[in-house]
């Protein structure tokens, strides 16, 4: 999927917070995006896939958070 097909698959969704994304990319401003694996950015698979690719191949490092440690972080900000 090119960059242009993602952005016209974003905008049809209305999802401009990702397109947004995709624009600190671009300029330098978003070096790095933390993820809980099991979730991804999207719920569409296929444009979750397509939009991490275009965002590592623009320089973005992403983090896989297990679903398990973002629960732990949870708790300790109850205590």
């Amino acid at each position: 999927m090119t960059k242009e097909e993602i952005l016209q698959r974003l905008e049809e969704k209305r999802m401009q917070e990702v397109i947004e994304l995709i624009e600190d990319a671009e300029s330098g401003d978003l070096e790095e995006l933390e993820l809980v694996e099991s979730l991804g950015l999207l719920a569409d698979e296929t444009l979750n896939e397509a939009v991490l690719t275009l965002l590592a191949s623009l320089g973005v490092k992403i983090i896989y958070l297990r679903a398990e440690d973002f629960a732990d972080d949870e708790e300790d900000d109850k205590e």
